[in-house]
């Protein structure tokens, strides 16, 4: 995850960077078009510009919304059924879904609990 965040960071300071140098060339053009000789006009660059930063601000925002579905999902209560060799009533746990693996878990509580080969273990929400 760290990784990704910086590697989000590291892009957005190229880009400005990008930016930064592009607005000086557009200066010199610029300087150099207002002299008497040269009467071509260098096109605007507002629509990219608007584009860009509406692209930002899309990817943004989609993935803050992707990471806070992720996090939502994860943290969504199961109820995990456990039967066992010779008990009568099953035991039931309210786990995250973020915290089941193939043979264990970590309940809401902050209990781990392993499920051992002669147990069935049932997931109900899923």
């Amino acid at each position: 995850m760290l990784g990704k965040i910086v590697l989000t960071i590291l892009i957005v300071l190229l880009g400005l960077v990008w930016i930064r140098r592009h607005r000086e060339l557009e200066q010199r053009e610029r300087r150099q078009a207002s002299s008497p000789s040269a009467q071509t006009e260098a096109p605007p660059l507002n629509d990219f510009r608007f584009a860009a930063y509406l692209f930002l601000v899309l990817m943004l925002g989609t993935g803050g919304y992707l990471y806070y579905a992720r996090w939502q999902d994860e943290h969504t209560l199961v109820t995990v059924v456990l039967h066992r060799d010779g008990a009568q009533e099953p035991v039931t746990y309210q786990v995250p879904k973020g915290q089941l693996e193939e043979r264990a878990f970590t309940t809401a509580d902050g209990v781990r609990v392993t499920v051992a080969a002669s147990e069935r273990m049932e997931v109900i929400g899923l």
